[in-house]
């Protein structure tokens, strides 16, 4: 077999897990090369930029927050669930106050400002913030809560600031980057990945080289926003790759790293494991096609979780809406409000047929309004008014409202008065919301706002995958359904079961990347040195 091109470990895929294991694998001493189909970046850079770290950061320290592991765990421990070992999420919980610090020492910037009311996602004042469900019933008598969500320092979505910092460092430690270079297929030796084969338009001319990025920075974003912008730029991606693509060969000499994300990208694959989560919005780069999972599965790996889906129905901002009440079509209550929006989107889509109510009073309304401009970005502020304007049902009595919604009115006046009467009463929620967080809904008119999971341009509803292939928890090594492990193999992020395929909080997606990249890279590497020695 003929070789284009070599490294020691060769990286597929170039976002906040492909960079984390070039710069732990060139670290430790490692030629390293990564390749990426469009520009780098990947959904980390499309992402809010949030870090779920925790136990005592030194970002939590400089807020005056406390966390100690055994919190941070046990709040874990009920999130992740079985999707990893108990000892690996004792390794990541113990490992993440000096993964914050490796991330700020290769120039990611946070910042300790606490935002001080509930949210999905803080404005541009603040950047820690509680980004699970660490505040909801069910979670405060198994630990105490403490914010964890650490947010990249920058306006907006703030993922760029991140990928940007880490591509920055490793260039400067030696990382080769090579982007518009897809990879096709791995490459065997007598049972043992030895380089990738794939198609780079390296060689095309620089007008074209150049129209492409552009079209793959366009395609990302906006058209994240704007599906059929994002097909329409794909197809014409399509065609440049066709006409100017050569095929390369890139031997690994040490092993290859998959971190090619998810597959929420692709349709098809979507409606084979998870057909009842068809609908959203792609939450990535059309990268998220699923080709790392499959071209892993080709030489044998196994793959697990492929069914989990998170689907993402935040409620807040404005915090008002921590006082409604989310209801289905019967009127009955649909979850504790105050839980992580992916828990929201689970239980309507699970139990709830995706369909859910918010019903407000005028209270409520009033006091949304007046804190949507100091505590939402621009684009939460466009999707509570898109609530309000566009999928409000409106009504004199909760029975008006609920003729005109077409829910059940029976049914939702008794969920209402069940609700009121618990806070006159003094008695438990029925749902187990807090106490902080109730509210009596009774002064007229009355809202339900439809939070339906469905394509909406007023209120998209996100969605990622969040199964994968299985790897050793140690190091990140490919696994068979048998067991055994695929020598040269390794895979790392969204491309892997890990912390978050059982059940996703804000956060834990980015820093599952960084630590399942970092374990990879360091794997990866010393299996050279071995190999040397």
């Amino acid at each position: 077999m003929t070789w284009d091109l070599s490294a020691d470990v060769v990286v597929v895929g170039y976002g906040a897990a492909g960079t984390s294991t070039a710069l732990e694998a060139v670290a430790v001493g490692a030629d390293v090369l990564a390749i990426d189909r469009f520009n780098g970046g990947g959904a980390t850079e499309l992402s809010g930029g949030i870090v779920y770290a925790g136990g005592g950061t030194s970002v939590q320290r400089a807020a005056g927050v406390e966390d100690s592991p055994e919190e941070m765990l046990a709040y874990l421990s009920r999130e992740v669930g079985d999707a990893v070992s108990a000892e690996s999420l004792r390794r990541f919980v113990d490992g993440s106050p000096a993964m914050i610090d490796w991330l700020i020492g290769h120039g990611v910037p946070f910042d300790s400002t606490l935002c001080p009311y509930k949210t999905s996602f803080p404005n541009n004042k603040y950047y820690l913030y509680y980004s699970g469900s660490e505040l909801a019933g069910a979670f405060r008598s198994v630990a105490k809560p403490a914010p964890r969500g650490h947010r990249a320092h920058g306006k907006g979505t703030s993922g760029n600031k991140i990928y940007a910092a880490l591509s920055k460092s490793a260039q400067a430690a030696g990382v080769r980057f090579q982007p518009h270079t897809r990879a096709v297929r791995l490459l065997t030796d007598d049972g043992r990945v030895v380089g990738v084969e794939a198609t780079t338009l390296v060689k095309a001319p620089v007008k074209v080289r150049n129209l492409f990025a552009r079209l793959a920075r366009t395609s990302a974003k906006p058209g994240i926003y704007y599906p059929p912008l994002r097909t329409l730029l794909d197809k014409q991606m399509r065609k440049i790759e066709r006409r100017y693509g050569k095929t390369v060969r890139i031997r690994a000499n040490s092993g290859v790293v998959v971190c090619a994300g998810g597959f929420i990208a692709n349709r098809e694959m979507v409606l084979e494991h998870a057909p009842a989560f068809s609908g959203g919005l792609a939450l990535g780069t059309s990268g998220d096609d699923g080709s790392g999972i499959e071209m892993a599965r080709a030489v044998g790996a196994a793959t697990d979780r492929l069914g989990n889906v998170s689907v993402w129905r935040f409620l807040v901002p404005p915090s008002a809406f921590m006082g409604a009440i989310l209801v289905d079509q019967f009127g009955s209550r649909v979850i504790d409000e105050s839980r992580y929006g992916a828990a929201v989107g689970h239980a309507l889509v699970a139990d709830h047929g995706g369909k859910g109510w918010l019903l407000i009073d005028a209270d409520v309304a009033r006091e949304a309004r007046s804190q949507l401009p100091g505590q939402s970005q621009w684009f939460q502020r466009m999707q509570t008014e898109g609530l309000f304007r566009f999928e409000a049902s409106k009504g004199a009595t909760v029975e008006d409202a609920a003729v005109k919604a077409g829910i059940d009115p029976v049914g939702l006046r008794a969920t209402v008065d069940a609700h009121n009467r618990a806070i006159e009463l003094g008695a438990p929620d029925p749902v187990g919301k807090p106490d902080d967080f109730r509210r009596p809904l009774t002064a007229g008119p009355f809202s339900l706002l439809d939070v339906s999971i469905k394509q909406s341009v007023s209120n998209p509803c996100p969605m990622l995958t969040l199964g994968g292939v299985v790897v050793n928890e140690v190091t990140g090594a490919v696994k068979t359904a048998s067991g055994d492990e695929i020598p040269g193999l390794y895979a790392a992020g969204r491309t892997a079961v890990g912390i978050c395929s059982d059940s996703y909080v804000s956060g834990l997606s980015l820093a599952d990347c960084v630590f399942s990249g970092r374990r990879a890279g360091r794997a990866v590497a010393k299996g050279l040195i071995h190999a040397v020695e």
